[in-house]
């Protein structure tokens, strides 16, 4: 299982925008789940500063072999000129846990339409 699943950390500016990140992350099945909590407290430079505010932790379950759409589909979605996304490699954990997100995140098709173009079903 070496490094072959991650948690992805993710913060963002409001619950609005952590739930839509996630449901795309879901839809496009390139995270099998997503935890949204908040709001957080962050404290963090910013342009020479040192600046506060609230946010939203997005935790997304994934395989690493999607990092890159993953973070390409929260980038392209993101309000952040820099967002913080920051893959967390899973080293042991719950087997059955670690099928899940095989089972859920195999699932998925590129889909060549933006992410944030795309309508509900």
């Amino acid at each position: 299982m070496k490094n072959k699943f991650a948690v992805i950390y993710i913060t963002v500016a409001t619950k609005r925008e952590a739930q839509r990140i996630a449901r795309a992350l879901l839809r496009e099945r390139w995270a099998a789940g997503v935890n949204l909590v908040g709001p957080i407290s962050s404290s963090y430079w910013w342009q020479g500063r040192i600046e506060q505010s609230q946010e939203w932790l997005l935790l997304a379950k994934t395989r690493t072999a999607l990092l890159g759409p993953l973070i390409s589909c929260v980038k392209a979605l993101h309000s952040y000129k820099v967002p913080c996304i920051v893959a967390l490699p899973i080293t042991r954990g719950n087997p059955e846990f670690f099928r899940w997100i095989e089972r859920e995140t195999a699932a998925w098709r590129p889909n060549p339409a933006p992410a944030r173009s795309r309508k509900r079903a």
